[in-house]
């Protein structure tokens, strides 16, 4: 008789992405989180790398994470400031362009109406490698990402 395979074990890893982490000057409360969600869905966090705002590094940690995980999350990087360049290193690595996404800049519009409307920054967060699905946020309007098994997160906890 011919045991059964064991169960797949579904592998995760998460790159934390942000200058303010390695300065220290902001304390990540994001694996912690990101682990636990994780582990009710069934799927072992494998490997977290916490990388600067520096594209290559980005563009590296993605790589060499995609090829041996399940899934890979990404938090930080996707607001509305300058350093904020995660989606472009992202779009790099997989060879597509960035593109304003319309769901995105519909839901812009209306969350920011009444605080001002939207700007040139309010609007990168509409930014998203072409391709990408979004995902929904009830507590500040702007959606995370995903393409494929990725998936890129705002670097707030209480967001992500």
């Amino acid at each position: 008789m011919v045991s059964p395979a064991p169960p797949r074990i579904w592998t995760a890893a998460l790159i934390v992405i942000g200058d303010e982490i390695l300065s220290g000057r902001t304390h990540d409360k994001n694996i912690a989180q990101v682990a636990s969600w994780l582990q009710v869905q069934g799927i072992r966090l494998a490997e977290v790398r916490v990388v600067a705002d520096v594209a290559a590094r980005i563009i590296a940690a993605l790589d060499a994470l995609r090829a041996e995980n399940d899934y890979v999350f990404t938090t930080g990087g996707i607001g509305p400031t300058h350093d904020d360049i995660t989606v472009d290193a992202v779009a790099e690595a997989l060879g597509v362009p960035v593109v304003i996404h319309p769901q995105a800049r519909a839901i812009l519009e209306r969350y920011y109406a009444d605080k001002g409307g939207l700007n040139e920054g309010r609007l990168r967060m509409a930014r998203v490698p072409e391709g990408a699905e979004l995902i929904p946020n009830r507590m500040s309007g702007a959606p995370g990402i995903r393409l494929g098994n990725l998936f890129l997160m705002a670097g707030v906890p209480h967001i992500t």
